[in-house]
């Protein structure tokens, strides 16, 4: 690939921006070009696990020009079940999608509306 666009993603307070910031500066000392988005979710002090509280970081590099932080990723690390569906819809097809699968259990997903796994159902190759 040429260039890549990849997006953390998770709750508020579970160090997306200061995971961005790293691989940033990570990305940089290779003599990369960059851009980023940080992402800081409307509500603050929402609940764990529920879409208005999901925070992200999108970084686009390459070793050429980047004008923008990018529209899609080619990446997406989500650290929970609502970080996964804040986000997929921004997904393009045939990007790679890094999951923490611990966090993807009955509780959790029933709070963003999830009655099954996606990551077990296949709903996400859809």
């Amino acid at each position: 690939m040429d260039r890549v666009i990849i997006r953390f993603a998770g709750d508020s307070g579970d160090g997306m921006q200061l995971t961005g910031d790293r691989f940033t500066s990570e990305t940089a000392s290779f003599g990369n070009d960059l851009s980023t988005l940080p992402n800081f979710p409307a509500e603050i002090r929402a609940p764990a696990g529920t879409l208005p509280g999901v925070s992200s970081f999108q970084l686009h590099f390459a070793d050429h020009d980047i004008l923008t932080p990018g529209d899609a990723p080619n990446v997406l690390v989500a650290m929970n079940p609502a970080a996964l569906k804040a986000n997929i819809g921004d997904v393009p097809r045939g990007a790679d999608i890094i999951v923490n699968t611990d966090e993807f259990t009955k509780r959790p997903m029933a709070k963003v509306g999830y009655l099954t796994s996606p990551l077990e159902d296949g709903s996400l190759e859809a």
